[in-house]
């Protein structure tokens, strides 16, 4: 049996600057996360602290999951190129 490919999001909590929230994200984002974690050698507390510290930055800030999900991707597919508008390469 194949794993799912469209699964509802899925809440956990993180911690940042001290503090708990919630991020709800779809279980494959979930796993992607993971794994950038694991290769930074970071926690995943970490990484979501790292991401929540450059949203911030933006002009116009998402949210917090959706940032996740953009630096997640921008991550897998070339940060430049996405974070840039270009979205040739996806």
């Amino acid at each position: 049996m194949q794993p799912a490919r469209y699964h509802p999001p899925v809440k956990r909590s993180v911690q940042i600057a001290g503090h708990k929230t919630s991020i709800s994200l779809e279980p494959l984002f979930w796993d992607m996360l993971k794994e950038a974690a694991a290769t930074d050698g970071l926690p995943i507390n970490a990484v979501v602290a790292r991401i929540d510290a450059e949203r911030i930055k933006s002009e116009t800030p998402p949210g917090l999951a959706s940032a996740v999900r953009i630096w997640l991707v921008a991550r897998r597919f070339g940060a430049n190129s996405i974070m840039n508008g270009d979205n040739t390469k996806i």
